[in-house]
């Protein structure tokens, strides 16, 4: 009797036991991925980082061979100064026009008391009345070709621009501070643009991806502190994660839950952002209990 009374206070201990450790959701590490791609065609001159290098934000990681673009700029800049030295011409032009309209404004002048005199005719006066509608009409034909030279200028600006973007852009940079994940292209390839570089990600905070149901809606909102549980080689390790966010619909359960009992469930995503302190790694499943 005794012997019997003993077995059943350990299994009462047993599942009490198992229940204070039973987790409230199950789920796998993950975090956004950064995959850098080329933004121009040429040779790739350097490709300065390795898989599993921690990178910082703005680092060189790679450069492309510019040197088609740099010809291209330089054949638009000696263009734009073939355009500003045509600009120049023409207001030079405009100058002696207005010159000419003054010297013939005098002689209208001059004319127009002779005439009152009776020492002009009135031919003298309508040619000098020509002359100065002449020039005025060449000074706006000159002003018009100011205008569309000027549309050219920004047009050749602007391609300038272009090309010192895409020399500019020549220079991949690490867009985060991260891990370098995977590496697609070496020194010496050629680049094309949208072509995959490497992939990146920050490793610091990592992210598990958690389901629960809808009677567990209650005990999880955005900011609730939670246990995050992991295997260890020492066994169980405890980290607090934070939950920052909670999926307003409910879905079924993921197909990577095997059995279809559970795959017909209706549960609701939760994200948990947990500290990395080195031990979490991407794909790695966690468990969370609510606390």
């Amino acid at each position: 009797m005794k012997t019997l009374l003993l077995i059943s206070l350990i299994f009462i201990l047993g599942a009490c036991s198992n229940n204070k450790t039973k987790s409230d959701a199950f789920g796998n590490f993950e975090t956004e991925e950064v995959i850098v791609s080329a933004e121009n065609s040429g040779k790739l001159l350097m490709t300065a980082f390795i898989e599993g290098e921690k990178v910082n934000l703005g680092a060189i990681m790679a450069v492309t061979d510019t040197a088609n673009l740099v010809l291209q700029r330089e054949q638009l800049m000696a263009q734009k100064a073939s355009v500003l030295a045509q600009k120049a011409g023409l207001y030079a032009q405009i100058a002696v026009s207005d010159q000419q309209i003054t010297n013939f404004r005098k002689d209208q002048f001059r004319i127009k008391k002779m005439l009152a005199d009776g020492a002009a005719t009135p031919k003298q006066m309508d040619d000098i009345d020509g002359q100065i509608a002449l020039f005025e009409k060449q000074k706006n034909a000159y002003a018009a070709q100011i205008s569309a030279i000027e549309k050219n200028g920004s047009a050749i600006e602007s391609q300038i621009a272009v090309l010192n973007d895409r020399i500019g852009v020549s220079v991949i940079k690490a867009p985060i501070t991260g891990i370098i994940l995977e590496k697609y292209s070496e020194t010496g390839e050629l680049a094309t643009p949208g072509k995959p570089l490497f992939k990146m990600a920050n490793l610091d905070n990592l992210t598990l991806r958690v389901y629960i149901s809808g009677t567990q809606l209650t005990q999880v909102k955005t900011g609730t502190m939670v246990k995050v549980l992991i295997d260890t080689n020492e066994g169980i390790k405890e980290i607090t994660g934070t939950v920052e966010w909670v999926a307003s619909e409910a879905e079924f359960t993921p197909k990577i839950i095997q059995t279809r009992e559970e795959r017909i469930k209706l549960v609701y995503a939760v994200k948990v952002r947990v500290p990395n302190d080195g031990s979490l790694k991407l794909g790695m499943p966690g468990e969370i209990k609510f606390q």
